[in-house]
């Protein structure tokens, strides 16, 4: 039988938004490869200048900005689904509850790959925003702002809290697992790594949910104002925003560094470095709306966009690719690489994916893992390989 109701066509898609995603997702593979260096015993490998560069350039453009401004497009996206989906009648609660279990499953597979999955953690703050989405605007406006300003004091509040737990990461017993060369030892290491780096620990498991949730709702606030479609008509706002939120990053960042160099008794009650984290991501999208809108960087947009339309495919593969290069199913070189190394092979495994990406979608409706979980979603087969129809209707839109 055909369900009544289909995810947004390819060619309705609103193109800034895949466009962030690719940057995000460039991001992504940056800071996640960079990670390999903090897997295994410690090395003495020597710090060089070119490292030392690309280390800042990542901390200050890339860290926790890239995570952030995906997990604001999945609220965006959330929102547009959900819309989509109640307007043909359907109960978006069951659609999307079921979603977010297929998206558990997926997780549970990255994780297997790669210890620092974050498809578990959308899956999850996915079932809760379920419970905000007929939430009125300007209250989900009012919860997002409470959220946002909270986060400081939080943070400091669940900073000095411990869980006792073994460094898997570091572990020489533990360790044996991700060098082994076996299947199973390998997926056991990044399962338990998973667990004891990641769901345990009060500053990921509380602080950084809170963050990741805010930017979720800020991403649905974003869909229900249209901010998106409208972004001609916002463009001096967008310049507003631009400037705003870098003398933001870059006065708060001052306090927070000087703050910490100088031990200062406040950090015991506020920690703001979330807030550095989120003015930059929001003066870096911004600023990459201000090019889309003004006609700028045209072809790179491109293929950013054909990126961002295969973020799940490229992100899982981004992973793989890594337990291939690094551990001991694969090369097994592990963290014996200078960081200029991780950041380069980041850099060009995301570049082959701008160009795989632009060619795959040329071909296809959807990226490979994208069709899967859309179909299982809706319980039916969507049209994966394109006919000429659409690509004659493509080559109109372009």
């Amino acid at each position: 039988m055909t369900n009544s109701y289909h995810p947004v066509e390819q060619s309705k898609r609103t193109a800034i938004v895949d466009i962030l995603r690719g940057w995000a997702l460039l991001g992504v593979a940056i800071g996640n490869y960079g990670d390999f260096l903090h897997i295994g015993l410690p090395t003495k490998i020597k710090s060089d200048i070119v490292s030392n560069i690309l280390q800042t350039f990542n901390q200050i453009f890339f860290a926790a900005k890239s995570w952030t401004l995906l997990t604001l497009l999945f609220g965006f996206g959330f929102a547009i689904l959900i819309n989509n989906v109640a307007s043909k009648g359907k109960h978006p609660v069951l659609f999307f509850s079921w979603r977010m279990i297929l998206l558990f499953v997926l997780a549970f597979i990255n994780s297997s790959f790669w210890l620092g999955d974050i498809l578990k953690d959308y899956a999850f703050l996915g079932l809760v925003l379920l419970l905000f989405y007929k939430i009125p605007t300007k209250t989900l406006a009012i919860i997002c702002s409470v959220l946002f300003l909270s986060i400081p004091f939080l943070a400091a509040y669940v900073s000095p809290i411990q869980i006792s737990h073994p460094e898997i990461t570091t572990n020489p017993e533990y360790l044996k697992l991700y060098h082994s060369g076996n299947w199973i030892d390998f997926f056991r290491f990044n399962l338990l790594a998973s667990y004891y780096e990641q769901i345990i620990i009060p500053g990921y498991l509380i602080t950084a949910h809170v963050v990741m949730f805010t930017c979720m709702l800020f991403g649905f606030l974003l869909q229900r104002i249209a901010f998106f479609n409208r972004l001609n008509e916002m463009k001096k706002l967008l310049k507003y925003v631009l400037y705003i939120s870098l003398t933001c990053a870059i006065i708060i960042a001052l306090i927070f560094i000087l703050g910490t160099k100088n031990k200062a008794t406040f950090l015991e009650y506020f920690v703001p470095a979330y807030w550095v984290i989120l003015s930059t991501m929001i003066f870096i999208a911004s600023g990459i709306c201000l090019f889309y809108i003004n006609n700028k960087l045209k072809t790179i947009f491109k293929y950013f966009s054909a990126a961002g339309k295969m973020t799940l495919t490229n992100y899982i593969v981004q992973n793989i690719l890594a337990a291939f290069i690094f551990s001991g199913i694969g090369l097994g070189i592990g963290n014996s690489m200078p960081y200029w190394f991780y950041f380069s092979l980041a850099i060009f495994i995301f570049i082959l994916q701008l160009f795989i990406s632009k060619w795959w979608l040329s071909k296809y409706n959807y990226g490979p893992i994208e069709w899967l979980w859309r179909s299982a979603s809706y319980r039916e087969w969507f049209p994966f390989k394109k006919v000429q129809s659409n690509l004659i209707t493509e080559v109109k839109t372009i």
